[in-house]
């Protein structure tokens, strides 16, 4: 059975596991970029597909024993009880090459099947990209505007330059974040995914993720100093939920009801939302694991409702949706922004969106660049990461994973509901799944 928390527990429980788990998944990602130049040709007009009755009956674009292997790798995950369920697709040249299941939604529950739904997590962001590659479009805004452009309230931000403390060495921001920083994760903004420093206490004390809506989210955020001064370096941060908030100020609409209007409905996304009725909630949502301190697998406890709107809609990690719809979404970004006919982003757009604009910035995960929206692959391929420079892509901390590799014109999409380190010689889903689709491939 599942259970929520209260918003109050949220920073709690969430937060404190955060940290552990994000850099536990760290270990198996490389990252990704710049767009194609070919272009994909578009599955059938459909927004039924992909659903596995699409997977191609013949094909040469992959070798047979190669498929077999991916196919047999990822369900020992299921096999050996590393995860309850897992289900992944794999999309080249348009056409869907595998969609494969195994498992269950719980432990002893119902089997995975093409209608359950996965907490995304953090693949949340990549979404919330591309609803700001809408509004770049447009010209609402633009790189080096300031953020205080749109939220106001982030107007005298200051800096802890005291790892220790968040009232003695505290200094002035010698200026707003700009647009890109907010977009790239350099501005400078904690999260909360752990408590090593006081930044992140505070940032667990105060919860801006628990607010009832973002305008109170960004009001209790600019009571937390910065990490660092705007621009000074990378840093893993709620900045997408700032992002979310000067949308809705642009839209002067909610956030969810945006992604609704301009990414889901035209992508044919229908089981993508931040909220679930209480049926899907306890028959169609699969149930996040974790271990113990004793290396027993039990519950996570989800730290918000996803039933109960009593809390603001995240951009950085609040979905809940499909294969099938995620799988949409990349598809739409290797199409250089269109799908089924529907025009999402210019390709043009497509192209800003998956370039690196960090510069030779460190810190993101696997040595990465960072786009507007997700990680940028910049270093070529080895063994161990074999996607090519340019490959895009993203995870979420419930054990979510994807990757877009425009140069191949493939997409790979994969589902678990796992929170934190699965544990010695547990298999590596994310980096085994890509060494073994690129080893597949037909060179």
């Amino acid at each position: 059975m599942k259970r929520s928390m209260t918003a109050t527990r949220f920073g709690k429980l969430w937060l404190a596991a955060g940290l552990a788990s994000v850099l536990a998944a760290c270990t198996a990602m490389e990252a990704a970029a710049p767009a194609a130049t070919s272009q994909a040709a578009a599955p059938a007009a459909s927004t039924a597909w992909p659903a596995a009755k699409d997977v191609v009956a013949t094909q040469s674009i992959f070798t047979p024993a190669g498929l077999q292997a991916l196919d047999a790798r990822l369900k020992e995950a299921v096999d050996k009880g590393e995860v309850a369920g897992l289900q992944y697709a794999l999309v080249k040249d348009g056409k869907l090459i595998a969609f494969n299941t195994f498992g269950a939604q719980a432990y002893g529950g119902p089997a995975v099947t093409e209608n359950t739904i996965f907490r995304i997590r953090s693949m949340t962001k990549p979404i919330v990209g591309v609803a700001m590659m809408q509004l770049w479009e447009k010209g609402l805004w633009k790189p080096e505007d300031p953020v205080t452009k749109f939220l106001p309230e982030l107007g005298n931000l200051r800096v802890a330059t005291n790892r220790d403390s968040i009232t003695e060495g505290l200094v002035p921001a010698t200026r707003a974040p700009n647009m890109n920083e907010v977009m790239t994760h350099t501005a400078g903004f904690g999260y909360g995914l752990s408590a090593a420093s006081a930044v992140d206490k505070e940032f667990q004390r105060s919860n801006p993720h628990a607010q009832p809506n973002l305008p109170a989210a960004m009001k209790r955020l600019a009571e937390i100093p910065l990490l660092f001064q705007p621009g000074e370096r990378w840093s893993y941060s709620y900045a997408v939920d700032v992002q979310a908030a000067a949308l809705e100020k642009m839209t002067g609409t909610t956030l969810g009801a945006y992604l609704d209007a301009n990414v889901f409905k035209p992508l044919g996304m229908k089981d993508t939302a931040f909220f679930l009725s209480q049926q899907d909630y306890d028959t169609r949502l699969a149930t996040v694991y974790q271990r113990s301190a004793a290396g027993e697998k039990e519950a996570f406890l989800d730290g918000y409702s996803f039933t109960v709107r009593n809390h603001h809609e995240s951009g950085g990690g609040g979905l809940t949706s499909t294969t099938h719809d995620y799988v949409r979404f990349a598809q739409m970004i290797l199409n250089e922004g269109t799908l089924d006919g529907k025009q999402i982003l210019k390709p043009g757009t497509v192209k800003v969106m998956m370039s690196n604009h960090i510069g030779d910035t460190k810190g993101v995960f696997g040595g990465a660049g960072f786009g507007w929206g997700g990680a940028v692959k910049l270093a070529e391929p080895t063994d161990a990461a074999p996607a090519p420079v340019g490959t895009y892509d993203w995870f979420g901390i419930d054990g979510t994973w994807f990757w877009i590799d425009p140069a191949n014109d493939i997409a790979f999409v994969g589902m678990i509901q796992r929170r934190g380190n699965p544990g010695q010689g547990a298999v590596n889903l994310r980096g085994e799944s890509q060494q073994l689709v690129y080893k597949a491939l037909v060179k």
